[in-house]
């Protein structure tokens, strides 16, 4: 049994992972930014919940200062950032970049004696860093930094792993659901897979990046070769 702490796992992809991974039978932590939801989707998904919000880094080593040994971090919280450089809304960049950049290094900060030699790391980033959309000034920029920061970590924790993984258009994730039909239906003609990703996908991808002893500074995309298209 591993002890398994997802950040941002009380929706989508981090809770699909975290379902999965308490189901093998795994210690599983599960963390959101409020108390009675994290604590309630955790129960929910055979889990534990504590609350931590990322864009508050200061307060992050409170909250994680009753949680042990850690053989496996993912950090997948997000925030939808709608910015652009023509109508820039500078708190919302400030959030966004603190919530992924910082916050995500203050997590792994805090947890670092609570790691071990075997332990290993998954970052989440997104494929907005490669094909920037009207909007996405923010996301494409701190996506992009998230490389930086896993190579950064990968040589400052070694032997821990650190690695990344970039979803693309994930289908059956709660943001893309809510997309009309034609939309999702434009983006399978632009995937040579002709089809796109699922949450289980990447959970699978997370899954085979935190186990596998000689993946290290690896970014994984998950988008069924979408940028192709």
């Amino acid at each position: 049994m591993s002890s398994v702490l997802v950040v941002g796992g009380t929706s989508g992809i981090g809770l699909e992972f975290a379902r999965t991974r308490a189901r093998c039978g795994d210690d599983v932590v599960l963390t959101g930014r409020d108390t009675q939801r994290a604590e309630a989707v955790a129960k929910e998904a055979g889990a534990r919940g504590l609350a931590l919000d990322l864009a508050r880094p200061l307060e992050i080593a409170g909250a994680l200062a009753g949680l042990g040994r850690v053989d496996h971090l993912v950090i997948a919280g997000v925030s939808r950032d709608d910015n652009k450089v023509t109508e820039y809304d500078i708190d919302a960049a400030l959030r966004l970049v603190t919530l992924k950049l910082v916050g995500y290094t203050e997590v792994v900060h805090t947890l670092r004696q609570r790691l071990h030699d075997d332990s290993s790391i998954v970052l989440f980033g997104g494929q907005a860093k490669e094909r920037p959309y009207p909007g996405a000034t923010t996301v494409a920029t701190v996506n992009a930094g998230v490389r930086g920061l896993m190579n950064s970590l990968a040589v400052e924790l070694a032997p821990v792993r650190v690695n990344t993984v970039h979803p693309g258009v994930v289908g059956d994730s709660p943001y893309w659901q809510a997309k009309p039909e034609k939309v999702l239906a434009a983006l399978r003609t632009e995937t040579p897979t002709g089809r796109l990703a699922v949450m289980a996908d990447v959970v699978d991808a997370v899954d085979f990046l935190l186990r596998n002893r000689s993946v290290n500074a690896v970014e994984l995309t998950v988008d069924g070769g979408w940028l192709l298209g």
